[in-house]
This record gives C-alpha cells, sequence and structure tokens, in this order.
C-alpha cells in the first residue's frame, strides 16, 4: 500500500499526470457529523492552498474530508503513559507543529520526511497530504507497536518515514492528520520553512 502512494506521489511531482485512488475517484461519503473537526471547516475533494506562515495560523483551517477514512470510531482517551491516545499526544503535535514535516535535500532529490507524526501515531487514526497544492493522499500510518514498551517506535518493517522526489521539487506541504479522538488538524509549510541541512 505504501508503495502505490510512494509511485503516485513521485510520478505526480516528477511530472506525470495526476492518478487518484479508487476512494477519491469514487468520492468517499463521511458523515461530517461524526468528526469534530475543531476550528477548521470541512471542505469536500478539493486541495488546500498553501498560505505564507500557515503552519501557525490555525484560525482558517479546511479540512478535505474526502481523504478521512470512513467509519472511524472514536477510542477510549484513558491515559496509558505510553502516549498512545489522543488526549497523550495532541498537546505534543500542537506544540511541535513545526517539526511535523522536514525537507532534506540528498543525493541529488528532495526527500520529504514525516518521521515526526510516525514517532506519536500511536494517537492518530490517519494523515493525509499534499504536495505543492496537488490532490490530497491519504499516507498509510504503521501499527502502533503496543507489543513493546515504546509503542510508538518505528521499526524496519514499517517502511521508511519519507518520500523520495526530484531535486527541489517540493515547494510547499500541507499535512492533515485524525486524532484517535475524531478531532482534526492541518498544517501548511514552505519549503524554506522545513527545509533541513
Amino acid at each position: 500500500m505504501l508503495e502505490i502512494f510512494f509511485a503516485m506521489v513521485a510520478a505526480t511531482l516528477n511530472g506525470a499526470p495526476s492518478a487518484q485512488t479508487s476512494a477519491q475517484a469514487a468520492g468517499v461519503q463521511v458523515d461530517t457529523n461524526s468528526v469534530v473537526i475543531g476550528q477548521g471547516t470541512v471542505i469536500e475533494g478539493t486541495p488546500v492552498p498553501a498560505t505564507p506562515n500557515a503552519a501557525a495560523d490555525t484560525s482558517q483551517q479546511q479540512f478535505n474530508m474526502t481523504v478521512v477514512p470512513a467509519g472511524l470510531t472514536a477510542e477510549a482517551q484513558t491515559p496509558s503513559g505510553k502516549f498512545t491516545t489522543a488526549a497523550e499526544v495532541k498537546p505534543i503535535l500542537n506544540a511541535t507543529k513545526g517539526n511535523w514535516v522536514a525537507v532534506r535535500e540528498y543525493d541529488g532529490q528532495d526527500l520529504l520526511y514525516v518521521t515526526h507524526l510516525w514517532a506519536w501515531r500511536c494517537g492518530l487514526k490517519a494523515m493525509a497530504i499534499s504536495v505543492n497544492g496537488e490532490t490530497m493522499q491519504n499516507w498509510p500510518l504503521p501499527p502502533c507497536h503496543t507489543e513493546f514498551s515504546t509503542p510508538n517506535a518505528v521499526l524496519a518493517e514499517d517502511g521508511a518515514p519519507y518520500l523520495t522526489l526530484r531535486l527541489g521539487s517540493v515547494q510547499d506541504i500541507t499535512i492533515q492528520i485524525v486524532y484517535d479522538d475524531l478531532s482534526m488538524d492541518v498544517a501548511r509549510f514552505a519549503r524554506g520553512d522545513v527545509l533541513t541541512p
């Protein structure tokens, strides 16, 4: 599943025609009344444009409901002490929103990292990404490894928490997340704000 997603994003940014998943093409229907959308506005099937300093601006958030998986149910928010609930990870992700993504130029390519979100994924239900205003796509999260003392650990079998794209192609990124209490958040980043050495 990750391989298909990576291929679609890479193809789009490397000049191939934009592709859509069958769910998006079919217009996945989500009952917006079952999702707590906080300060945002629900939009249906429209890419969320990047704006300057958007990562810090939460007053006009817009959520793309076509990438929210159907049938999500809220989980109990009893703190586990292992950061496996929205109640535990939301304050961290709110405080570190500027670290949700990173872009690194490496070996003649752009690497777009979501390592920070993967490190707190046990309190999340879903994550979607749009690069350069392209159609937002789901990026499947690895499982939460509750059998270990560190359930948020990223294991080798989880895959890589980054996309490999054409050098200089990543100009802006929009990330949308759904917490396991079904609240949502979205952030937009300009390349210069998340470029790392």
